[in-house]
């Protein structure tokens, strides 16, 4: 399908930009990466020089009629500023999650962008992957038969992970919002908008001692001011209500449970933070007997591996489409409501109530001739 790419002008030139500009200029035709930009330009020159990009001024970038779309790869403090500079510049917009440090500013920007007919998009993407387009297709297929309830926990070390990554320790930078957006964001796009939550938020850990001897501040103690624990009863629109669980004061592997429940069967799914993974069906015996264990279904979609990038891709075709793109600002802002949610009530010991909602993203249709077949 011949159809002329979008200009791309990316923000940001952290660890998070290496595989986005490896898959932005090497794997999606659909974009051209016209420049990056940074707080420290000499970090985007080196990054640049990588993949053939050249480091550019922001200012620059929005200026360029050549660029139809930023790609905002900075902290989440950073994003509201950057975005709204964007939109006001008559550019489309896809940025790192989460959109803001906050829901209110978020649909602001939302609203912006749709009073200037622009597309807004927000990752994580992981939920346009091999293993979550699998999962949705079951359940869409009706292999769980009616969904009853959904049990998600993960579990990571922040005490290790916070020296190297210091927007960790920033606003928007807690469990719920670096990590567990993943697993947020996976539940709404299969089983759609929340309704209520209740919750126990806990940071019972002010502060670290350095424990990386690699790291510029080993053996200092580091303020850890963020939420690092969270367990809620998220209540969805459907009537189906179930557990979340986040905590970052365990092992340094990441940990991830995640199943959905049916009349018919339970479906477990891999971590959301990746894009594959194995996704595994038990059956109820009295409708798939015998069914002593869970069976992986077969998974005949593509973006398996690390994919990153597929999210500013798949918004790239849905403008030249005309149509929505699937990783848009109506369910980023919602999974941020949700966060914030999660955060008033533990402060408050009551249900929240989520006001906004959001229409389920459309599924993937499995590649026919090639992986990026699958998101036009």
């Amino acid at each position: 399908m011949a159809v002329k790419p979008l200009g791309v002008g990316v923000v940001g030139s952290g660890m998070i930009s290496e595989i986005y500009l490896q898959n932005m200029t090497r794997r999606f035709g659909i974009l051209r990466v016209a420049g990056i930009c940074s707080a420290h330009m000499e970090n985007a020159a080196r990054r640049g020089r990588e993949y053939g990009v050249p480091a550019r001024e922001y200012a620059d970038l929005l200026s360029d009629p050549a660029v139809d779309m930023i790609v905002n790869l900075t902290p989440a403090p950073a994003h509201e500023a950057i975005i709204r500079r964007a939109l006001e510049a008559g550019k489309h917009v896809y940025t790192e999650k989460t959109m803001t440090t906050d829901h209110r500013t978020a649909f602001a920007l939302r609203d912006l962008a749709a009073r200037k007919g622009l597309w807004l998009g927000s990752a994580p993407d992981t939920f346009l992957g091999a293993a979550l387009q699998t999962a949705r297709q079951a359940l869409d297929g009706g292999l769980i038969g009616e969904v009853t309830s959904f049990a998600v926990a993960c579990n990571r070390d922040n005490a290790f992970l916070t020296p190297f990554f210091t927007f960790l320790n920033l606003p928007g930078g807690g469990v719920g919002y670096d990590y567990g957006v993943y697993h947020l964001t996976a539940l709404c796009a299969l089983l759609g908008p929340a309704a209520q939550v209740a919750a126990s938020v806990r940071a019972p850990y002010p502060t670290h001692t350095d424990i990386n001897p690699g790291s510029a501040t080993f053996g200092r103690e580091i303020a850890t001011p963020n939420e690092s624990q969270v367990a809620a009863i998220l209540k969805l629109k459907s009537g189906v209500a179930g557990t979340v669980s986040f905590n970052c004061d365990s092992v340094i592997q990441d940990q991830s449970f995640f199943a959905i429940y049916g009349t018919k069967g339970i479906l477990y799914l891999p971590d959301p933070n990746g894009f594959g993974g194995e996704v595994r069906l038990l059956p109820n015996w009295a409708y798939d007997a015998p069914a002593a264990t869970a069976r992986a279904l077969e998974n005949p979609f593509g973006f398996a591996d690390n994919s990153r990038g597929v999210g500013p891709a798949e918004m790239a075709w849905s403008i030249r489409a005309g149509r929505p793109c699937r990783a848009n600002a109506d369910m980023a802002c919602h999974v941020l409501e949700i966060l914030d949610g999660i955060i008033e009530s533990g402060k408050n010991d009551a249900f929240v109530d989520i006001a906004s909602t959001f229409e389920r993203p459309a599924p993937l249709a499995p590649p026919a001739d090639g992986e990026e077949s699958s998101i036009v």
